[in-house]
């Protein structure tokens, strides 16, 4: 189970959203980290054949998928943004909505929601309708419809995007559950949601991808890049207009300050720290 993207490219008149953009994606969970305007909805929108690249291809398998069609429509689970969320609708009856659309059958699509509704944890809540569900419960939702017909290819469009910390972890691990001999492609701001359940992250930055491959080794590329500043206020000021600041914290004496710097901050105490995805996103986007 492949899907290789050759070469995509989308442009607007003279602005380029999308250039000479190819991966390969196999079974498993990828991140697309970048700023607002790096691509990643554009890249979504080509894949999921809601947008029509200017040139370049999708394939699964070898086989085209605007040729597929419906074919490939049938393997493809989409979770939009919330904007995807019908409030007159019952969950039930939403779901049910779904299923028509991708034109499975009514019996397949009885089982299949009662198997997902247990799996989101939303089984109390059938009859519900969604205008009063709270973000975690509308995100598990639309996990729900994504995920029926068992597709193969998953694309999540900010999955965890305006919730607390207890339902983001819930997401995410739900994300990772769903993945097995899946492809998972999950566009996001929140850099932990990928951190521990991504097997590739994709750095986007101006419609290119700028480096790609496993969280700890991207991490690595900047081992010697990440310290921690011990300082006080006058100190925190200087480094706040110089360097890249991550993390500030204070006790009863001083502050620490976690900074992401090609050079060594030689004018302060400092030390050496592990880099996390988040320090590499700074590095590469701030």
């Amino acid at each position: 189970m492949i899907l290789t993207l050759e070469n995509l490219t989308k442009n607007y008149g003279d602005f380029t959203a999308l250039k000479s953009f190819s991966y390969e994606f196999n079974p498993g969970v990828y991140g697309l980290l970048g700023p607002n305007g790096a691509g990643k909805s554009t890249l979504m929108n080509i894949i999921t054949d809601n947008l029509k690249a200017t040139s370049g291809s999708v394939k699964f398998d070898g086989k085209s998928t605007v040729e597929m069609g419906a074919e490939f429509r049938k393997i493809l689970g989409f979770m939009p943004q919330q904007q995807g969320i019908y409030p007159n609708f019952t969950l039930e009856r939403f779901l049910y909505y779904m299923a028509a659309l991708k034109g499975m059958k009514k019996q397949d699509a009885k089982s299949d929601i009662e198997r997902l509704l247990s799996l989101v944890n939303l089984k109390d809540s059938t009859n519900k309708k969604l205008g009063g569900f709270s973000g975690g419960m509308k995100q598990r939702a639309l996990i729900a419809q994504a995920m029926l017909g068992d597709p193969k290819v998953i694309i999540l469009d900010e999955p965890t995007a305006g919730l607390d910390p207890k339902e983001r972890i819930r997401i995410r691990n739900l994300i990772s559950q769903i993945a097995f001999e899946k492809i998972v492609i999950i566009a996001t701001h929140v850099v932990s949601d990928v951190e521990f359940i991504a097997k590739e992250v994709l750095l986007l930055k101006q419609g290119e991808i700028i480096d790609s491959g496993a969280p700890h080794i991207l991490c690595e590329k900047i081992s010697s890049k990440v310290y921690e500043i011990k300082t006080d206020e006058k100190g925190l000021e200087e480094i706040s207009k110089n360097k890249k600041v991550g993390n500030i914290s204070k006790d009863d004496k001083k502050i620490y300050v976690r900074i992401i710097s090609d050079d060594t901050p030689s004018d302060f105490k400092f030390r050496l720290c592990k880099p996390d995805l988040e320090d590499l996103y700074l590095y590469y986007f701030d």
